[in-house]
């Protein structure tokens, strides 16, 4: 029997959700307050660690190499279960298509990278900030800018025109950014995905007690990476199913 879509998980995705679990499984059920300070302050991505005005060298765990692995590792860790869930959810329903696309390895160097551009944002906004920043939201928002090269398109995921849809819908050839621009469809989700992350940016996530702002610059930073950096991780596009016409697409 052919699989729905929406069960089509590929097993990259699968194998991030479970190490993502994981890892929180271990710091709720195994660390002590201490050990989990050190966990945090070792592995989260901090501003001030790249500051020595704020914060004097070797103050802060992990050292030089903290510098360069935090870039990535911060989004590995997560406030509470109910950040790691509601971004777990976000991972299936956005990084599934992506991942079906761009294969493991591909898929894996794109979630690093837009978690890089994620911090290197927030940096930008925040330089020499005190609070860490952790979990998954910049690479999670980056699977969402690279879906919106793709889904929208005539054949894609969420071509309404194409009742009929099978497993190839991830794989129909993207258009050029400036074409996919012009997608009354794509311009809507993207008024409507900047528009709630500002509205999050009011909002607040608690991590060890202390309030900390959500770090949606980094979710700009992530998106923008996916929407921009695309076509450098998209494999050579299969021949273009035949054409229809589609009054929403120019």
């Amino acid at each position: 029997m052919k699989r729905e879509p929406i069960l089509n998980v590929p097993a990259v995705v699968v194998v991030l959700l479970v190490v993502l679990g994981v890892i929180h499984a271990l710091r709720v059920f195994l660390l002590g307050p201490q050990a989990d300070r050190l966990l945090l302050w070792t592995f989260a991505f901090v501003p001030a660690r790249y500051d020595s005005g704020v914060l004097p060298d070797g103050i802060l765990p992990g050292g030089f190499g903290a510098q360069l692995w935090t870039f990535v590792t911060y989004a590995l860790i997560h406030a509470d279960w109910t950040h790691l869930g509601f971004n777990a959810v976000w991972l299936l329903a956005f990084g599934s298509p992506v991942a079906q696309r761009f294969g493991t390895w591909r898929f894996l160097a794109f979630f690093a990278v837009t978690v890089a551009a994620g911090a290197l944002a927030h940096l930008v906004a925040h330089p020499g900030a005190l609070s860490p920043m952790i979990g998954a939201s910049a690479a999670i928002s980056g699977t969402m800018g690279a879906a919106t090269r793709f889904v929208f398109q005539l054949g894609g995921p969420l071509d309404r025109w194409r009742p009929d849809l099978d497993d190839n819908a991830v794989h129909v050839p993207a258009a050029p950014l400036l074409v996919a621009l012009r997608n009354p469809r794509v311009l809507a989700f993207l008024a409507v995905w900047f528009g709630l992350n500002l509205l999050f940016g009011l909002g607040s996530l608690s991590v060890f007690g202390e309030e900390h702002s959500v770090a949606w610059e980094a979710h700009v930073g992530g998106f923008l990476a996916g929407l921009l950096l695309f076509s450098v991780f998209d494999p050579p596009s299969r021949p273009a199913p035949v054409p229809a016409d589609d009054p929403l697409w120019p």
